[in-house]
């Protein structure tokens, strides 16, 4: 079900670690690359090394305050939105945090040093992208974009755009037929099972990811 999206995660958090800022960087990206030193700063801690426990939950924390989770889960879910209760947006929010931020934590382990450059950021009100570009290893140069709101005197990210490609409108269309085909409910439970079994420790020691 997520595989694809996924892939993208991986690609777009390998983007945020390591990044090289322009010159005439705005509020967005010195934010955004304020976050990616702090991350940094965990995976290469080696009291952290040898604890995986507390270093995904240090690198949570700093997601927590880099993404904008309900802007996220809202978008994700289109005109169904409109449809829930408020506590059925809230239990959505809060399983939509979680896939997201599992997401965030592994992929951003597999990070392996492919050269990243923040290009420019463009500012509309209280909306904003950052965008950004890297390299494989092969040579091909890849753009990722992050789209950006204000909230308060920070900037979240809400959506990650790779090569044109919509993280969050990838995962509206895999939740719309979900939705379409058997129901919100249906939904959910598949949610709260994927997240039962990362949080749950297979035979070999080791959470997977679908």
């Amino acid at each position: 079900m997520y595989r694809y999206v996924h892939r993208a995660m991986t690609v777009a958090i390998g983007v945020l670690c390591l990044a090289s800022a322009p010159a005439s960087a705005g509020v967005p990206t010195e934010q955004l690359r304020s976050s990616i030193d702090q991350v940094l700063k965990i995976l290469e801690d080696p009291k952290l090394k040898a604890d995986e426990a507390k270093r995904r939950v240090a690198i949570r924390q700093i997601a927590n305050n880099t993404f904008d989770f309900a802007e996220s889960a809202r978008r994700s879910l289109g005109r169904h939105w409109q449809n829930l209760s408020e506590a059925d947006r809230q239990e959505f929010t809060n399983l939509f945090a979680d896939l997201l931020e599992r997401g965030y934590v592994s992929r951003i382990e597999e990070y392996s040093g492919e050269k990243i450059v923040y290009t420019s950021d463009a500012i509309d009100g209280d909306t904003a992208v950052v965008r950004t570009h890297f390299t494989t290893k092969k040579g091909t140069d890849i753009p990722v974009d992050y789209r950006m709101l204000r909230k308060g005197d920070r900037w979240l990210v809400y959506d990650v755009a790779i090569e044109g490609l919509s993280l969050v409108a990838n995962y509206r269309v895999q939740f719309n037929k979900i939705i379409e085909t058997s129901s919100f409910q249906d939904l959910v439970k598949r949610m709260k099972a994927k997240s039962e079994e990362f949080h749950t420790p297979s035979s070999g020691g080791k959470k997977k990811e679908s």
